[in-house]
This record gives structure tokens, C-alpha cells and sequence, in this order.
């Protein structure tokens, strides 16, 4: 049974846009390492008098934005695996396989890139450095690690990305529903912005760290809808031209 949206062209995608601006930031996130901006922000979120960041140890912080917050996203992850698992089998769910499939491939990948780079990078979470009462040397992002028996595990934003990975939704409607579309972009951005904010007031990233996890999310999810989705409007407007020929030639 063919899907509903493989003859359907896609809506114009300008990667002049969708791709230029993610680098663009890069390359200012990269211009950003000759200055202190991380470390200015970062001290706008500390008490020097309590000493410790601001929202440290608050509940709202800590228990809702961040560990509640996280399990709502992981739930509608697995809402998406279970759509993409029912395509195969309920009539209703059929012609959205393609985009169940591209929202779970953008969904994963956007989150399993964090642990990795995490590791591979080792940058200092703020609230470790000595800068904040913590014990760790501060370094910038491509400054070598200064040597310690603890390596950083905070770059990039691993929270940020729970927001962020919803950029992929963003890409599954586009074609279908451009207004949600819109309402899902608008609502990822946010809540990877309110993310950020929430885990920089406690000192556990510093804003570049979750700048770069948008940058990556936004690539991912784009690659994935650029592979399963979508449709250039030449390809998919000769489709329907070649099918009729083939069939007359057949009569």
C-alpha cells in the first residue's frame, strides 16, 4: 500500500536559511571563546554571599523543570515509537509512517549525541569551578583541560536538548500542517530556552553549552527530514506523468 505522502511534493525548503543560520551561530559561538561572556552570565546567576548559584537547590527548578519535564518528553518519545509501531498495522496511521519514523530517528539522535560529547569533551560544569566554590580549573570550550581527577561532564547541554530535540516535530508537520508546524517550532524553541535558563540558574551549564546543543538538534532533525521526507516539488509532480506512461505503454 503506498503512503499518502510519497507522490506529494514538499513545501520549498531554503536551506540558505534551515542550514545557513545553525552554522552562522556556530561560527559566532566559536567567535564567543575570545571572550568572558559564559563566565560573565554565569556570575549574573551567583550569590557570592550564599555561595552557591541562585537556584541551586530550588524545588521548582531541580524537581519540576528539569526531572518532570524530562519525563514528559521522554513519555511523548514513546508515544511516537508506538505511533510508528501501530503505522505498520492500523489503516488510521498508515500515511503518517514516514513522519512517525523521521520523528523517532530526529527524537533519538537528538538526545544520544549529549552523553558522548560529554565525554569526549570534558568541560566543567559552573558550579565545579573554584571561580564558584567548586574545586575545578574553568577552561574554555577548545582550551586544552587543565589535569584533574575529575573530568567535566558538561558540554554540551544535556537538558537543553530534551527542549530542542522537538525541533523534529517542527519538521514532521511542515509539509502536512504548516500552522502546527509553526506552534511546534515556537514551542521547542521555548522550551529549550526556558531549559537553558533553568539549569544556568542552578550552575550546571554555561550558556554557550546549551546554544550549541539547539545548533545540533536543529541540524539533526533537518538531516532527518531532509533523508525520509522530503520531496522535491519536480520529482514528486513527474511521478504521477511517469505512473500514467507507464500504464499506457502497458495497455
Amino acid at each position: 500500500m503506498p503512503l499518502a505522502n510519497d507522490l506529494a511534493p514538499s513545501r520549498p525548503l531554503n536551506l540558505w536559511v534551515a542550514l545557513g543560520i545553525p552554522v552562522l551561530t556556530a561560527l559566532i559561538l566559536i567567535l564567543l571563546e575570545l571572550t568572558d561572556l559564559d563566565m560573565v552570565l554565569a556570575r549574573m546567576a551567583f550569590d557570592p554571599t550564599a555561595g552557591q548559584f541562585i537556584g541551586r537547590h530550588s524545588y521548582f527548578l531541580e524537581d519540576i523543570l528539569h526531572d518532570r519535564a524530562k519525563q514528559v518528553v521522554i513519555g511523548f518519545s514513546l508515544l511516537a515509537i508506538v505511533g510508528f509501531a501501530g503505522s505498520f498495522f492500523i489503516k488510521r496511521l498508515m500515511p503518517w509512517r514516514r513522519e512517525f519514523g523521521c520523528l523517532v530517528l530526529a527524537m533519538a539522535l537528538s538526545t544520544s549525541f549529549v552523553t558522548p560529547l560529554k565525554a569526549v569533551t570534558a568541560v566543567q560544569c559552573p558550579w565545579s569551578l573554584s571561580d564558584f566554590g567548586g574545586q575545578e580549573t574553568y577552561s574554555k570550550l577548545l582550551q586544552p583541560r587543565p589535569e584533574t581527577a575529575k573530568p567535566g561532564r558538561c558540554w554540551p547541554g544535556g537538558h537543553a536538548a530534551t527542549g530542542f530535540t522537538l525541533f523534529a516535530l517542527f519538521f514532521v508537520l511542515r509539509d502536512r500542517r504548516p500552522r502546527l508546524a509553526r506552534i511546534a517550532l515556537t514551542v521547542a524553541f521555548g522550551l529549550g530556552m526556558v531549559f537553558s535558563v533553568g539549569r544556568m540558574l542552578q550552575g550546571a551549564h554555561f550558556f554557550s553549552h546549551n546554544v550549541w546543543t539547539a545548533v545540533f538538534c536543529w541540524l539533526i532533525s533537518l538531516g532527518c527530514y531532509y533523508l525520509v521526507l522530503y520531496r522535491k516539488p519536480a520529482l514528486a509532480a513527474a511521478r504521477p506523468v511517469d505512473a500514467g506512461l507507464a500504464g499506457s505503454h502497458r495497455g
